[in-house]
């Protein structure tokens, strides 16, 4: 991941650390097809393990954006020198599958400098698409994100090229999932914000 990139990132996050999130120019399918599963509707909790609640994912909100199409909220937490801020992003994501395998393609933007000789540097947004495998048991989620060293490949023709690379990998038993992007969540009650007394 290039330093001229300022990311807003998803599921899971961690801002600490060097490794990242795979990011793509294109999802694992051509595009969603999948009709929404209303089992991830809800707000899910993380559930924290070795004290990645200073830096991490705190909870996920889960709406129906389309008929297959599934709105994203991300409420996390950010460092700025030595404060801990909240962070909200906004995502969509769209269900495909390789084998029995479900994954959520998740679409976000970066934010990428371009420098000009003599001129201010430039700032433009692209599309960019992470890659998470979800599994559902009752009331827990199960979230494993594709981890940046699954491959130095990042701009792809078409999403079957990605979907194949990623398939291969699979059927050779390769771990291309970070356990940093490994967490689970579990389905709360949306809390309410306190009424000022």
């Amino acid at each position: 991941m290039t330093m001229k990139k300022m990311f807003w990132w998803l599921l899971p996050v961690s801002f600490v650390v060097s490794a990242c999130p795979f990011e793509s120019n294109v999802a694992l399918a051509p595009g969603p097809s999948e009709p929404v599963d209303s089992t991830l509707f809800g707000y899910w909790y993380g559930i924290i393990k070795d004290f990645s609640d200073v830096y991490g994912i705190e909870a996920l909100e889960i709406t129906k954006q389309s008929d297959s199409v599934y709105a994203i909220t991300r409420y996390g937490k950010a460092m700025k020198g030595d404060m801990i801020l909240p962070d909200t992003a906004y995502y969509t994501g769209f269900i495909s599958y390789i084998g029995e395998k479900r994954f959520m393609n998740i679409e976000g933007s970066v934010t990428i400098a371009v420098p000009k000789r003599n001129k201010p540097t430039e700032y433009r947004t692209e599309k960019v698409y992470y890659l998470s495998v979800l599994e559902r048991r009752n009331d827990t989620l199960h979230v494993k994100t594709i981890t940046d060293d699954f491959s130095t490949r990042k701009i792809f023709r078409n999403p079957g090229e990605l979907s194949q690379l990623v398939s291969a990998s699979l059927s050779q038993q390769k771990n291309i999932y970070d356990e940093l992007y490994a967490l689970s969540y579990r389905k709360i009650q949306k809390p309410q914000p306190l009424k000022p007394l």
